[in-house]
Parts: structure tokens; sequence; C-alpha cells
């Protein structure tokens, strides 16, 4: 069953010496949030005002392609996992790796702990699919690892098996400005693209739920046929 979820706004902002995100009617604070965040990392900001325009675009394939393909998926998604894990592969030797598409990947924060998970793979843009490669491999271990350091940490281990200074993973997940930013990104894209489910495709401007690689595969070979 794939995963939904409700359309809620989404906005970091400094209050009571912390920043926090705001899910709905229920607000979590700094130090649940990001345990690394400290107040100077925190400022104001309303979404409408964030420039998401600092997000670096994930992508894989050929640009220019006829069929270009985004996907959005949550971190902490399983769907998103099993499909990282089995038809992403089948899709990128036979497609991307060949330039016969363009692939665009897009994170979906259902929680605090995707939005770790983001940070930590966008930490070294180079190695952003080998990383989201590794969260999604070892996603079944990460997110029960207990209290939020446990899972910061777990997270922090994947960044240093990809090569990335411990030091350096610090810096991003205390990167209270970026969290911000990212969240507003993913607001625009989730009303622009109305995501309502992980994993969702869009595919020439279509939207698509969770498939299997096999109708996949029929859409995409039709509209390369066009």
């Amino acid at each position: 069953m794939k995963r939904t979820f409700p359309i809620l706004a989404a906005l970091a902002v400094a209050a009571a010496g912390g920043w926090y995100v705001f899910s709905g009617p229920a607000a979590v604070n700094s130090t649940q949030i990001n345990p690394l965040a400290s107040a100077a990392n925190a400022q104001t900001a309303d979404a409408a005002e964030v420039d998401t325009s600092t997000i670096k675009p994930m992508t894989l394939g050929n640009p220019d392609a006829a069929v270009q393909i985004i996907e959005y998926a949550s971190f902490t998604c399983p769907h998103c996992a099993t499909f990282d894990q089995g038809p992403f592969k089948e899709l990128k030797a036979e497609y991307i790796d060949t330039d016969k598409i363009g692939f665009t990947y897009r994170e979906v924060y259902f929680d605090r702990y995707g939005l770790w998970a983001s940070m930590v793979a966008r930490c070294d843009s180079d190695k952003f699919f080998g990383i989201t490669d590794l969260i999604y491999a070892g996603q079944s271990e990460w997110v029960q690892a207990g209290e939020p350091a446990a899972i910061v940490e777990e997270l922090k281990k994947i960044g240093r098996l990809a090569g990335i200074e411990n030091d350096t993973l610090d810096a991003c997940l205390q990167d209270g400005e970026k969290a911000q930013t990212l969240i507003a990104w993913w607001e625009e894209n989730q009303q622009a693209d109305d995501i309502s489910s992980t994993p969702s495709f869009i595919i020439n401007g279509e939207k698509y739920s969770n498939m299997a690689y096999a109708e996949m595969k029929e859409i995409i070979d039709a509209a390369l046929a066009e």
C-alpha cells in the first residue's frame, strides 16, 4: 500500500530560542527536529519569502531527452525504498544510463527523519544518488535506531561511509536555513504537482502513483515512440 499524507503547511520559524517545523496543528521543537541545530542557525521566514532557487535539482540522464521523469519520494517511505532497490535500478540501466530519458529526484518530507536524511544526502551533491541508495538500503535499520540522536548518528554513519568527513556532516545537519529552504521547496513542488502520496512520478507532465516496473516501461516506451 502506497504511503499517503495530508496536505500540511511546513514552515520553520524561530521561537523560544529554537527553530520549529510546523506540520499541521502540532509543533516539534528544535532539539527534536534537529538535535544538532542551535539558535544561531534559526531565522524567522515566511515560506513564500524563502528563495528556493538555491536548492540544486538532483538529476540523471539526458536533460534534453523527449521523456522526462520526476520521482517524488520520502527517505522514510518503505515503498520508496522498494522502488529504489529494485525498479529504479532497472530504469537506470535501461533508460537513464543510455540517455534515453532524463530523471529528476525530489524529496518529500513526511517527518523530521526524512528531512535529516535529505540534509545528509545533499551534504555532497556529487554523491547524492550514491548516498540516497545507501539510505534506502539501510532504511529498516536507521529509522528504528531509537532516540532522535541515535537516528542522526546512523545517518552520519552513512555519510561517512560515502566519504564525507564528520565535521562536514555536522555542519550540514546544523544548517537551519537550509532546512527551512528545503521545506519551502517541497511545499512549492507539492502544490505545483499535486503530490499526495509516495512514490509518485511525473512522466512528461502527467502524474502517476506507484506502479510495477513493467507498467512504467510501457508508459516510457509509448512516450518515446511518439
